[in-house]
């Protein structure tokens, strides 16, 4: 999500509804109006499927939430790695693994990552597919809080306004579900806070990505171990089709990312941060329309609430960057390549 702090802290990442750095003095190359318009298809496609991946996680229901986590973290850390191999970036992974200052950011990102998918995870599978929804629609939002609160950023009038929209929004939430909307709250928190631990990161997005899973990925055999064990495990319930599923997560988590790389070479700042709300937009839909989760006035007016912050923060932005930008300016191929935190991970 403009509204995010980028990973490196002298260039503009992809602009996505969290971000808040100014455009970048980078030269970047003028891209044509068809690759453009690819670049936008191709977008769409990443952020279409990383809201679709809700349906995924929904087949694996049956299974317990903190197992499905450590597939994914395990089969995650296998396709990465053929990844690497098929770029051939081995050398910057393993200068970073010999790097304590990148291994230390690499382990509190991985942390945080895991927080946010095992929060996702345990939402989708518990039928709480809105308050993921709410949750990412609140990143952004937070991604800027954070921006304010620990990097000293200033806020100007639509951010202020933005700001009192959220405040009012988890009060109604609060006040008509009896209890604060955790699940949401986390989510948020949890993805601001990894935008944050990205900041500075001296590694691409895909490189990134491919670190913190190989930090992860030996805790997840851990417990896969120690999970097998249980009558419940998938080892001893898992049906053919959920054996698929489950080794196919370390795909769905690699796919869309290698999309969003591409698409991010060429599409305008402008259309890049609106297509990150696709993924709660369908969160929001799949919840509501597909698996008949409660849509009660209080909770759609606290979505409402929240979605007015969004309009408003966004039409400050897109208004200022177009007072300085150049017309079809895309992201460079550098910058295009050093945010995992630009997109959502789900």
């Amino acid at each position: 999500p403009q509204f995010q702090p980028s990973c490196q802290h002298s260039e503009l990442v992809v602009p996505d509804p969290r971000e808040s750095t100014a455009p970048s003095r980078r030269t970047v190359r003028p891209v044509s109006e068809q690759t453009e318009r690819n670049g936008v298809r191709v977008g769409v496609a990443a952020f279409a499927l990383w809201g679709l991946l809700t349906i995924y996680w929904k087949q694996l229901s049956g299974l317990d939430a903190v197992e499905l986590i450590a597939w994914r973290m395990f089969t995650a850390a296998m396709v990465m790695a053929v990844v690497t191999t098929v770029r051939g970036t081995w050398p910057a992974i393993i200068a970073a693994f010999r790097s304590r200052a990148t291994v230390a950011r690499l382990i509190i990102a991985a942390l945080l990552l895991t927080a946010n998918w095992g929060s996702y995870v345990w939402a989708v599978v518990n039928d709480r597919v809105i308050e993921t929804a709410l949750g990412y629609f609140i990143a952004p939002l937070g991604t800027m809080a954070i921006g304010v609160l620990v990097l000293g950023e200033r806020t100007n009038r639509a951010q202020k306004i933005a700001f009192g929209c959220v405040a009012i929004a988890v009060v109604i939430l609060t006040v008509g579900a009896g209890h604060p909307p955790w699940i949401s709250l986390v989510l948020a928190a949890t993805w601001s806070s990894y935008a944050l631990s990205k900041r500075n990161m001296p590694l691409g997005a895909i490189d990134s990505l491919t670190g913190e899973t190989f930090v992860l990925v030996l805790p997840a055999a851990v417990a896969l171990a120690l999970l097998s064990g249980r009558s419940s495990s998938a080892i001893n319930t898992a049906s053919s089709i959920d054996w698929i599923l489950l080794l196919g997560t370390g795909l769905i988590t690699a796919i869309p990312l290698m999309l969003f790389a591409s698409a991010a070479k060429s599409i305008p700042f402008t259309l890049l941060g609106p297509l990150n709300l696709i993924v709660p937009m369908i969160n929001f839909g799949l919840g509501w329309a597909l698996y008949n989760e409660p849509l009660p006035l209080n909770r759609l007016i606290g979505f409402a609430v929240v979605w007015l912050a969004l309009v408003v923060v966004m039409t400050d932005r897109i208004r200022s960057y177009q007072r300085v930008a150049r017309p079809q300016t895309p992201i460079s191929d550098e910058a295009a390549t050093d945010s995992t935190s630009a997109g959502l991970i789900t």
